[in-house]
């Protein structure tokens, strides 16, 4: 099994918007977020438009759309990166692909676009995504208690985050170097 990473395009736009309206999926998204296609649609072209602010990252397996994920830029002069809308097809998930896709984008935002910093946020109830996150090499740093109306009531918000130094340090060949300004 293979998986990898490539920015989506505009003829990702339907298994995205797809994907994210998936009654297995949908509940664990932000509840600010627009899903829709007509907003995955004009995600893509803003991103298209600047690809240095963010992006839609199409997981593939074996050459087989399997998931997406996003990124957006939120410091430019602290080189900081915020992750989210992570999302597996339920066909494809217990095989941990979103665990090594997430190496992946690690990679590709610290050593080749020259990040320090990334950054998301997991709703308290989700532990799922918990888990997949310390699997993945983030560092719990911190809980926005009662953060976020979510239904009737409030949840919480679980901080974490992955520096240069932590993808560095957790290499298995030890030649990994961020990018450097």
């Amino acid at each position: 099994m293979t998986v990898a990473i490539r920015r989506a395009v505009i003829a990702d736009t339907e298994f995205i918007a797809e994907l994210y309206a998936d009654e297995d999926v949908r509940p664990w998204l932000a509840t600010v977020g627009r899903y829709d296609q007509e907003s995955v649609l004009a995600d893509l072209e803003r991103f298209d438009a600047d690809p240095a602010a963010g992006g839609l990252i199409l997981i593939e397996v074996d050459g087989e759309s399997a998931g997406v994920s996003a990124w957006e830029r939120r410091s430019e002069r602290s080189r900081i990166a915020h992750l989210g809308g992570l999302a597996i097809h339920p066909d494809f998930r217990g095989r941990k692909i979103s665990d090594e896709a997430a190496r992946l984008l690690q990679r590709l935002l610290i050593v080749e676009l020259g990040f320090h910093r990334l950054e998301l946020e997991i709703y308290g109830f989700n532990e799922r995504a918990q888990r997949h996150a310390e699997r993945a090499g983030f560092v719990r740093e911190g809980v926005k208690r009662k953060a976020y109306r979510r239904g009737d009531g409030w949840v919480d918000g679980v901080c974490y985050a992955l520096i240069a130094e932590d993808l560095e340090s957790g290499s298995d060949d030890g030649e990994v170097e961020p990018a450097r300004d």
